[in-house]
């Protein structure tokens, strides 16, 4: 039955839940005494300290800015559904 999930998951989402699991900046992944923190803007990477956000904030602006303007722009033109 599982066999059947995962192939069903593409490998795109397979390495994003992989990534959401771990530091964007130095890797280190989620345990009892590390909680990684998701990027304020975006939601697409994690970070375990507010200096690792600073060192990969110039890898990751380009990307958060574009996934920023999008949420942002599915909140305002997000149509309220018909109440009929």
């Amino acid at each position: 039955e599982h066999n059947n999930i995962l192939t069903t998951m593409s490998a795109d989402n397979i390495v994003a839940e992989a990534r959401m699991m771990c530091c964007a900046s130095c890797g280190k992944s989620e345990l009892d005494d590390i909680k990684l923190m998701d990027c304020d803007a975006c939601d697409l990477v994690r970070y375990c300290s507010d200096k690792c956000q600073d060192d990969h904030r110039w890898q990751h602006d380009a990307t958060c800015k574009e996934r920023a303007a999008e949420l942002r722009d599915e909140i305002l033109f997000k149509q309220p559904e018909s109440s009929h």
